[in-house]
């Protein structure tokens, strides 16, 4: 359904967004909280450096911002509308749903975020390693 060379890709599996071959994460479990926003310094595939420059993914804080917005308004249309909850129980859906995916939001911002900044390099994905 999504392939790699498409920027859906390289943002759902957290790759390369240069050559969707390696993951940009040291450890690929988002829950691993230690972990979850530990970045490579660059691609050992393509050599693509993630940090383009200091503090580069303070950016991604305006995606995440957007993305826990979509998923509270998500979280409150199932809880209300199709389990008829009340605005109180609603509330406390969206606080959990905002908690449990948290660190999925976090993942998916830097990778929409870093994902702006460049494109799949079909020359690069296809370069060996040294």
């Amino acid at each position: 359904m999504i392939n790699k060379g498409s920027k859906l890709y390289s943002i759902f599996t957290g790759t390369c967004p240069k050559c969707h071959e390696e993951s940009m994460y040291f450890n690929p479990n988002p829950y691993m909280m230690a972990d979850t926003l530990k970045i490579k310094e660059k691609c050992s595939h393509c050599q693509t450096k993630y940090r383009m420059e200091p503090s580069f993914f303070f950016g991604s804080m305006y995606v995440s911002y957007g993305l826990g917005v979509a998923f509270a308004v998500a979280a409150f249309i199932i809880s209300f509308f199709f389990f008829s909850a009340t605005l109180t129980t609603a509330f406390i859906v969206i606080v959990i749903t905002l908690v449990v995916f948290m660190p999925i939001i976090m993942r998916l911002s830097r990778n929409i975020w870093i994902n702006m900044f460049m494109s799949f390099d079909e020359n690069l994905a296809k370069k060996h390693p040294k």
